[in-house]
């Protein structure tokens, strides 16, 4: 979409709003809102001046983090409903936005596998998402640990920290995937209630092993828990004829007890939008609550009464609903299209890394993560300290650079967990820094030779 025809779009629905406020009684404005022309301009000119300090997350030249901007169609829906900035607590206080909030909840359902019965709602993001699955894991075991690999996002120690739940961490394999044998020792222990699984690690985008866990865990009383912020909606890909990731561990969803998705990632939402969803909706009931002076304008069900938080932004559903709206959640079309670019992006690379004679892959990709690391030229077995300072050095080179800059991030590798795959490191420092690029735009497929040839002329350019 053009920026010009963005504006027109963004035009016609204010325009759209402002009839519909138009058709009450007309009041004044209270003097105290009302602000001089002249201020308002300042200010704005200075927050665009200060926004230029951010690094360039909108262009493909930026493959750092997990950063990139929504959908031009998502800033629309959001930027029209937040002119009467509805709130999908109370009925009430949304109507519109929490109708479209359970349809879009019931689209990421059906995407997953849980059946019609599911319960689930948004969230301001997948942290509030994870401690609310963490807490409801609690209330169904309570007095129980909480397994999780050691690869597991932070957020899930922090939130049992919170919650007072012990964790009992599973060492990965050198994948960055749950060890099988070592999940079958922890949990011999009887003391384990849930089982967090991880598909799309935010270190190295690795999925655990899903299909092979759950039965294990079942076994084991244990209830199993996908935190799939990242890397859930891969799960189109893995509906595809011809899928082009491992389809085991996203067929195992349907099976699973609790799952989380941030459409602000792949669903290309602006932050603010999580998701927690639950095959079985009898956990309902841990939500119950009592709100006298809230829940009174209708007997249907109010998204508050299931949710932990209370104000939401409405305009994050309606984000949402409209971006599905133009862009399904198909295997071969919509979201699944963007994010086959994005799939073949890091295979694309990965191949080139392959061929390198200097890179090497950290692991081979399994979403659209890609880390990898450069070896000192003609170093038979290179020192750890060596790969860091070259991986620093090409980060703020390939920064740094004034014609065509490339942003990457860094990665921090214990030797627990590179060695298998590098034998030949010699461990000087018991980790390594190393390269890691998310191409999560669909514009990194055809910007991966520019890339890779980049990150080769800046190692090229160094001077051992």
């Amino acid at each position: 979409m053009e920026r010009s025809e963005f504006l027109e779009h963004l035009a016609r629905s204010l325009e759209g709003v402002d009839a519909w406020q138009a058709g009450w009684e007309p009041f004044e404005v209270d003097a105290s809102l009302m602000l001089e022309p002249e201020r308002v301009t300042e200010v704005m000119s200075e927050l665009v001046e200060r926004l230029h300090e951010n690094y360039p997350y909108f262009h493909p030249r930026y493959a750092g983090q997990m950063l990139k901007p929504p959908h031009p169609v998502a800033m629309l829906a959001y930027a029209t409903t937040m002119q009467i900035n509805p709130n999908n607590h109370a009925l009430d206080g949304g109507i519109a936005t929490s109708r479209m909030e359970r349809e879009v909840v019931a689209e990421l359902s059906a995407m997953v596998g849980y059946g019609e019965t599911h319960l689930g709602h948004l969230t301001a993001s997948g942290t509030i998402a994870n401690l609310e699955a963490l807490w409801i894991a609690r209330s169904i075991h309570p007095g129980k640990a909480i397994a999780m690999s050691d690869q597991a996002h932070y957020t899930h120690g922090r939130a049992c920290e919170l919650l007072q739940v012990r964790v009992v961490t599973v060492p990965t394999d050198p994948n960055g995937r749950m060890h099988l044998g070592e999940l079958d020792r922890v949990l011999a222990s009887g003391e384990i209630g849930t089982v967090v699984v991880t598909a799309g690690t935010t270190a190295l985008g690795a999925v655990d092993p899903i299909g092979k866990i759950l039965p294990v865990a079942q076994a084991a009383g244990a209830r199993v828990h996908v935190d799939a912020a990242y890397g859930g909606l891969f799960a189109l890909l893995a509906q595809r004829e011809e899928p082009t990731v491992d389809p085991g561990p996203f067929n195992a969803f349907r099976e699973c007890d609790s799952i989380v998705i941030d459409p602000h990632k792949h669903g290309l939402q602006p932050y603010g939008c999580g998701a927690v969803l639950f095959r079985d909706p009898a956990v309902g009931r841990y939500y119950q609550h009592d709100s006298p002076y809230t829940y009174f304008t209708s007997d249907d069900l109010h998204l508050g009464e299931i949710s932990l938080e209370c104000s939401r932004a409405g305009a994050s559903a309606a984000a949402l609903w409209a971006t599905l709206r133009c862009l399904p959640l198909k295997p071969d079309e919509g979201l699944g299209l963007v994010l086959a670019k994005c799939r073949q992006a890091a295979l694309d690379w990965a191949k080139l890394l392959d061929r390198s004679e200097r890179f090497r892959l950290v692991v081979e990709p399994q979403l659209d993560i890609v880390s990898f690391y450069a070896v000192p030229h003609g170093a038979g077995r290179p020192r750890a300290s060596q790969i860091s300072r070259l991986t620093d050095t090409i980060f703020h080179r390939a920064m740094e650079d004034t014609e065509n800059p490339l942003y990457l991030a860094k990665l921090s590798v214990k030797d627990t967990q590179l060695s298998a795959r590098d034998p030949k490191i010699t461990w000087d420092e018991p980790t390594v820094s190393v390269l890691r690029s998310v191409v999560m735009k669909p514009e990194h497929a055809a910007m991966i030779p520019t890339i890779h040839a980049t990150v080769e002329r800046h190692l090229a350019g160094i001077e051992e």
